[in-house]
């Protein structure tokens, strides 16, 4: 199973989530997943956008009533 790291930005506005998670995924080895969990509806469109620009894999994303959840797997930079 892989190895799950889990960023906790709750409370944090655009842009913090997507800089906390910039400077996390460094520390996650490549095909390890990292959970960021945020309050910040704005990262309903950063984080895929962060993934997709990076070539990261956004493995899964969940909204809860209060909290959206990311699941994004850490893949080899070229």
């Amino acid at each position: 199973m892989d190895n799950i790291t889990i960023l906790d930005t709750t409370g944090l506005y655009c842009p913090e989530p997507v800089m906390l998670l910039h400077n996390r995924i460094v520390d996650v080895a490549v095909g390890d997943c990292l959970r960021v969990i945020a309050t910040d509806p704005s990262t309903q469109r950063d984080i895929p956008r962060f993934c997709q620009f990076l070539g990261h894999e956004l493995v899964s994303e969940q909204v809860n009533e209060s909290t959206f959840e990311y699941l994004i797997r850490r893949v080899e930079q070229g």
